[in-house]
């Protein structure tokens, strides 16, 4: 299997419900670095997984979408924790929705997978993986 990781970065803002979140249950910031990560058994006609541009292109608009906000106030959170597990799957559904739409060109459409990391640290991260 082949693979191209294309990474950036966001910031938000949140609050979890829980008595296992101790301290992190008020309000809080979190930085986090976020690679995604396409996959696929062979290469294209141009020898490539992935466009990298537009890869890079995509990753950004879904961080953007996120970025700079209390995610306590966004609907599509309503009513749940915002782990690093949950927005590493929210930005791999929303990548997954962006090469089903072209959005990361014609090729990308032979793609079997995509795995989104969300490194919290530099000692503690979480992914999610997903079929295409």
């Amino acid at each position: 299997m082949f693979s191209v990781t294309v990474r950036d970065h966001m910031m938000i803002a949140h609050s979890f419900r829980g008595e296992v979140f101790g301290p992190a249950q008020r309000l809080h910031g979190a930085t986090f670095v976020v690679d995604a990560t396409f996959r696929r058994p062979d290469l294209d006609a141009d020898g490539i997984v992935v466009d990298i541009g537009l890869a890079t292109e995509q990753l950004r608009a879904v961080v953007g979408e996120l970025s700079y906000r209390n995610l306590d106030e966004e609907p599509a959170f309503a009513g749940m924790n915002t782990t690093t597990e949950v927005l590493a799957r929210t930005v791999a559904d929303r990548l997954a929705e962006r090469v089903h739409a072209g959005e990361l060109g014609p090729g990308a459409r032979e793609l079997a997978g995509i795995t989104v990391t969300l490194h919290e640290s530099h000692v503690a991260w979480a992914s999610y993986e997903r079929s295409l």
